[in-house]
Formats: structure tokens, C-alpha cells, sequence
């Protein structure tokens, strides 16, 4: 297990278009979020909302614009992350954006690259992503999907992030007047993901328990208008 106890670095919205997703956020939390901007070599966009404590919560969705800017060397589109290319993730998309994932951040002096050369079976490649003025490395399956330990995942194992810019979105991003008060993670395979979440130094992030259901996330947050539910 990491020595240093991961952080919260932000939440996950998937949504068929960054529109529909928004307004979703809005209309739930009554906050909109805005900034954001695209993601040239996945070929996605995002907009954000900040969260108290130095976290936010992201809508993604796949970029209509995007060019041939997200190919691989064999000229081969990459996979977009959190499996926005999956047509299981674009089937339950057609029922609305939904809580898809969630990230931790990594803090130096651990090194994010070195300590998945270390661990390459428990942590995906990491990927190095820009967006604006922001740069970063994040850990992504070669196949776009979401990070997996025994075959266990489905977005409740969260993805790693580390910043190479000494800002941090939540710097910029207007006071939205919104906390994550929980957060908690639905899984057949509870064990196995409490573990991983163990041996990450993420368990404390986050409540696990067992279902016969569909892995689910979801999210209660503080909110000037009460308490809400994302999932």
C-alpha cells in the first residue's frame, strides 16, 4: 500500500452530450458548470464545477469537433477514457448522464509513472493529458476502460492523477457553494475492490458494500439549497 494516503481530485459525469450533462448537474445541485475545455488526444470536452476542499466535479462527454488529433503512431484512433467508447457506456448513456467514475490524486514526492512501472498490474499506463494551461498524467487502460483489480472495477475503482502544473483546477473555478459530504460505491465484488482501495491508500475516500445489482457510485453532497444524490 502507498505510504501516503491518496486525495479526492474530482468526480465523473459521464453524458452523451456536454449540454445534456450540465444542465443534469444543474438542475440537480443548482450549480451549472462552466470552464473546462477539450482533451485533444482523447477527442473529449469537459466542464467543471469546484467542490469545497480542493476537488471538483467534471462532465465529459465525447467531442463532436475532434479531429485526427486523438491517433496513435499505426494511425489507429486511441480509446477515449472512462469507456466512452464502450457501447455499453453509450447504451446506458441514452438514458441519461450518470456518476461514471471517480479520480484520486497523487501527491509528490511519490511519482506517478515510477510507481506504475513498479505495479504495472495493479495500476493501468499512465497517460500524459493537457487541457488549456493544465497538464497531467493520468492512469488509463489501454483499451479505454475503466481501471480493474481481479477483474473487479466498473468505475468504483477509482483512477490515478497526478498534476504537472502547480495549479489545480479547483484554483480557478468560481466558489460553486457545493461539498461532497459522501461517497459511496456499489460492487458484486466488494472485497475485492476494498482491497485495492487498501493497498492504494484511497479506502478512506470512499464507503464500499456489496449488491447483486450493477456496480454503482453515489454521491451526497452539501448543497445551498440542502442535501442531494448524484448517482
Amino acid at each position: 500500500m502507498t505510504a501516503h494516503p491518496l486525495r479526492l481530485d474530482h468526480l465523473v459525469v459521464s453524458a452523451r452530450t456536454l449540454d445534456e450533462g450540465t444542465q443534469y448537474v444543474a438542475d440537480l445541485l443548482g450549480a451549472k458548470p462552466a470552464g473546462g475545455g477539450a482533451h485533444p488526444s482523447m477527442r473529449t470536452h469537459n466542464r467543471l464545477l469546484n467542490l469545497w476542499g480542493g476537488a471538483y466535479l467534471e462532465v465529459i462527454a465525447i467531442d463532436p469537433q475532434a479531429d485526427a488529433a486523438g491517433k496513435t503512431p499505426d494511425a489507429a484512433p486511441r480509446p477515449r477514457l472512462f469507456a466512452l467508447d464502450d457501447p455499453a457506456t453509450r447504451a446506458r448513456l441514452e438514458s441519461g448522464p450518470y456518476l461514471s467514475h471517480w479520480v484520486v490524486r497523487v501527491d509528490r514526492p511519490k511519482h506517478l509513472p515510477t510507481w506504475q512501472a513498479q505495479y504495472p498490474a495493479r495500476i493501468p499506463p499512465i497517460v500524459p493529458l493537457t487541457r488549456g494551461d493544465f497538464a497531467w498524467g493520468l492512469s488509463v487502460p489501454e483499451d479505454g476502460a475503466f481501471p480493474a483489480w481481479q477483474g473487479a472495477g466498473d468505475g468504483v475503482l477509482p483512477s490515478l492523477i497526478q498534476w504537472d502544473t502547480a495549479r489545480h483546477p479547483s484554483a480557478v473555478l468560481p466558489d460553486s457553494g457545493v461539498a461532497l459530504k459522501s461517497l459511496k460505491g456499489l460492487h458484486p465484488q466488494a472485497d475485492t475492490v476494498a482491497a485495492q482501495l487498501q493497498w492504494l491508500g484511497a479506502a478512506h475516500l470512499i464507503q464500499v458494500q456489496a449488491t447483486d445489482g450493477a456496480p454503482a457510485l453515489i454521491a451526497e453532497f452539501e448543497t445551498p439549497g440542502g442535501l442531494r444524490t448524484l448517482k
